[in-house]
């Protein structure tokens, strides 16, 4: 077993949180009373856990596949698991998760590299190495990461996540030995501080329930854990001590808070990034404590994820305007659902059949828009996560829905997305497309009038008899199919893998559109970035109309998108 937290044993715990929140999560949406029982404090907690994990991935991921394959080390990924939660996070409870993260990491980030914690401690270094973390640094940062969580919430309350994280950093701090022994204690003072939580707020007495956010902790620190010591942490539940007291909860009744705890609050809950310095956002916070509650503003390095109740959403986005560049804006009116602007819109009569479609760049967004279908963006470097997904179908609002995810990245998050939204009463059918040019062409055969089978089916068989095709610029020297690319290749890949390395995109594409077509082709579609001309793409159209007189071409303007071109043949 080992005695120090190691870049494996982070990976795992990403993993191992990830699976016990999806296990709990129906639980404890349930038990969301505080601080606005919405019942999301589950599903919030899973989805930023679901984009830490992916940004851990993605660290291994891209060191495996370089030319000379190595391991990260530990500051490398809790850096990836911190930065990921933060742009992940979902809620109250998924903002303050992230916070918590970031203060471990700030301890187990300050190593062999040079780095910092950037917190005013000194000595983490002592205690991590470039792939590992001694005991006195695990102390230390669950210490650091309460600290954090309390700092970046406006006004603490006793008896939520705030407690329990508190509580598992002084049952760690009294402990000696080593990894394993750290974990397990801040598990169980976890658990304790946990079960204490209903004496502490009222509305979790009345209820009858423990504090969702502090259940979510607690599967998170359990995962912990387990991927320290490799022992499964004992779950208490049930009875006097029991964290879930669900039995408590009527099938299908979401539990109310009691008028003295605040139930007539704020109207909306608002979510977005925010870019800006350290100045502004302290003012920043200042005017949203002055608009509404829960505020909780966690981040820095210029970078913050900023969460607030209020009545006034307009207001709160403007001061995020105000105080630098915010994005990914999300705005949840309570009882109503996410909504994404400043104003609900009322309930609408659902639809048989919707296309919901990921898809890279504003061009083609729009086209796909045309064409019917709700679109879900994939930025570069931040691909959609399920929860994502699934507020799009939500946002469909149809009986039926396709999926069409147009990576092969996005499989696994595609079918976490189906699987939730088949748990919630709806018929989805995920095609499993590889490029949205396969997305293309199950668009130009959908009828949404004819059975959802024979539909699916036709969609299907036209996204499979789609060959696609890629050209995008190599960012390092790398091993490829096709051999050696160094940093600055035009890289040509048919069905996911380099094909053809060349210096120029006119000659390369050519070369690609000729291999691709020598099976055979009736159609050529080209999406082209916004750093290729249309003096390429007419060059492009001319060469298939002279080398293949039965292939007609169509061209579309992608816009901002990771691939210089996209190329479907049908």
């Amino acid at each position: 077993m080992p005695q120090v937290l190691d870049v494996i044993a982070v990976r795992a715990w990403c993993s191992l949180a990830l699976e016990a929140l999806g296990r709990d999560r129906a639980e404890i949406d349930a038990i969301n009373v505080y601080p606005v029982a919405d019942g999301d404090t589950g599903t919030n907690l899973y989805l930023t856990v679901e984009s830490a994990h992916q940004a851990v991935e993605a660290v291994f991921a891209g060191l495996e596949a370089g030319p000379e394959p190595a391991a990260p080390t530990l500051p490398e990924v809790m850096r990836a698991m911190a930065h990921g939660a933060l742009i992940g996070a979902r809620g109250n409870s998924g903002t303050i998760l992230a916070q918590l993260l970031r203060g471990m990491a700030q301890v187990l980030a300050a190593g062999s590299d040079g780095s910092d914690g950037s917190d005013g401690s000194d000595g983490e270094g002592d205690h991590v190495a470039g792939a590992s973390a001694d005991a006195d640094a695990l102390r230390m940062a669950l210490g650091r990461a309460a600290e954090a969580a309390r700092e970046a919430v406006a006004h603490p309350v006793e008896g939520t996540v705030l407690t329990v994280a508190t509580a598992a950093a002084a049952a760690a701090s009294g402990v000696d030995g080593d990894c394993r022994d750290v974990v397990r204690a801040a598990y169980d003072g976890a658990c304790v501080a946990l079960d204490a939580t209903p004496g502490q707020l009222a509305a979790l007495g009345s209820a009858g329930v423990v504090d969702a956010g502090g259940r979510g902790l607690v599967a998170v620190l359990g995962a912990l854990s387990e991927a320290v010591s490799g022992e499964a942490a004992p779950v208490r539940r049930g009875g006097a001590g029991g964290h879930a007291r669900v039995d408590a909860v009527p099938d299908g009744v979401l539990l109310e808070c009691p008028e003295d705890e605040g139930a007539a609050g704020p109207a909306f809950e608002v979510i977005y990034l925010l870019e800006a310095e350290d100045g502004p956002v302290a003012r920043l916070r200042t005017r949203l404590d002055a608009l509404g509650d829960s505020l909780v503003v966690v981040g820095g390095d210029g970078l913050w994820n900023v969460h607030v109740h209020v009545d006034d959403a307009g207001a709160a986005v403007e001061a995020g305007v105000e105080a630098g560049r915010p994005y990914r804006i999300r705005i949840t009116h309570f009882g109503l659902g996410d909504v994404h602007a400043t104003h609900a819109s009322a309930p609408r009569e659902r639809v048989q059949r919707a296309v919901v479609a990921v898809v890279p760049g504003d061009g083609l967004a729009g086209l796909y828009r045309e064409a019917g279908a709700t679109t879900v963006p994939d930025r570069p470097g931040e691909p959609p996560a399920s929860g994502e997904l699934v507020d799009a179908i939500r946002r469909a609002h149809a009986r039926e829905v396709v999926l069409l995810p147009n990576d092969a990245e996005l499989r696994h998050t595609a079918a976490a997305a189906a699987e939730q939204a088949r748990s919630e009463g709806l018929r989805i059918a995920l095609i499993p497309t590889r490029s949205a040019v396969q997305g293309i062409a199950a668009l130009a055969v959908h009828e949404p009038d004819r059975r959802f089978d024979e539909d699916v089916v036709a969609m299907t068989s036209a996204a499979g008899a789609t060959r696609y095709g890629e050209l995008a610029v190599a960012e390092r020297q790398s091993w490829t199919m096709a051999g050696i690319c160094q940093a600055g290749d035009v890289l040509g890949l048919i069905d996911g893998d380099v094909a053809v390395i060349g210096g120029e995109v006119p000659a390369t594409a050519r070369t690609v559109l000729d291999r691709m077509l020598a099976a055979g082709g009736e159609l050529v579609t080209l999406v082209l970035g916004e750093e290729v001309s249309d003096e390429v793409a007419a060059g492009l159209e001319q060469h298939v109309r002279e080398s293949y007189l039965a292939v007609d071409t169509v061209v579309y303007r992608g816009g901002r998108q990771s691939a210089l071109m996209l190329i479907g043949v049908e």
